[in-house]
């Protein structure tokens, strides 16, 4: 949930899926050193946003690799929003990092970023055969299990009954243009596949944490939540006393920036 900016590489396009599945995901890949940079983005946001945009530039700068992309549904990539899924989106996830990450990555993931960084990090270290490996996650105001827990468990029974009778709901929206966007029961049903908080989350690398304590859309309990199901050792929550959701202003950019560092 990002503002949006102009810039001028053209993506390349990558297929994932099978048959109807099948979608065009649009990526953006800096070539350089490592630790290389993988940007997720959160829920109807996409990779040309403020936070997005600072970790290219910043990769620019130092010399550093950093890939981007856009989920199906999302920004220059196919397919339509209303059929995106958690399960859905980590299969384009794990297809971008396979792709063109290569040797030691810090992920950086934003709000359902975060949760799709968590379920990433699981997904290599299921894989045998692999050509990059995780230096780090840097998760802000992640949102793992938001479906279920910041949607579903908090929607009155009218809405509740609306997704599963008619299939989906038009949640305003009071970002961007303000127009509502789809909650569809594919999303909430399919995303219990992938909840992380019942048990604990060894995601193998260091992870930091940055929170605001005023975001209104993943409360700051959220993050403290997700911190104790992940390792004692190298896991730093920062919480932010006057940040919102967005965590875009300079003040936020530079904090982002400096735990990236602090992973390579």
């Amino acid at each position: 949930m990002t503002n949006s900016a102009t810039i001028d590489q053209e993506p390349a396009l990558i297929e994932v899926g099978e048959g109807d599945g099948r979608r065009r995901i649009a990526v953006r890949a800096r070539a350089g050193s490592g630790p290389g940079l993988f940007w997720l983005g959160g829920f109807n946001s996409d990779m040309r946003g403020t936070k997005a945009l600072a970790l290219d530039a910043w990769a620019a700068e130092h010399g550093r690799a950093c890939i981007r992309f856009d989920y199906s549904g999302h920004g220059e990539s196919g397919g339509a929003f209303i059929d995106g899924t958690i399960g859905r989106w980590l299969e384009e996830s794990v297809a971008v990092f396979e792709q063109f990450c290569r040797g030691s990555q810090v992920v950086i993931g934003s709000s359902m970023g975060g949760w799709m960084a968590l379920l990433l990090a699981r997904a290599i270290a299921n894989r045998e055969a692999r050509q990059a490996n995780l230096a780090g996650l840097v998760l802000i105001a992640p949102a793992p299990d938001f479906t279920e827990q910041l949607m579903w468990n908090g929607f009155s029974d009218e809405i509740r009954e609306e997704i599963t009778t008619k299939g989906v709901w038009m949640r305003p929206s009071e970002y961007d243009d303000g127009a509502p966007y789809p909650i569809t029961r594919a999303l909430i049903e399919e995303g219990r596949n992938h909840l992380l908080l019942g048990s604990a989350i060894d995601v193998g690398c260091p992870v930091r944490i940055l929170q605001g304590a005023q975001d209104p859309d993943v409360p700051w309990q959220h993050a403290f939540a997700l911190a104790h199901r992940l390792p004692a050792e190298d896991v730093v929550l920062t919480m932010i006393q006057d940040g919102d959701h967005r965590l875009s202003r300079p003040q936020d950019i530079a904090r982002i920036l400096a735990a990236v560092a602090e992973m390579g």
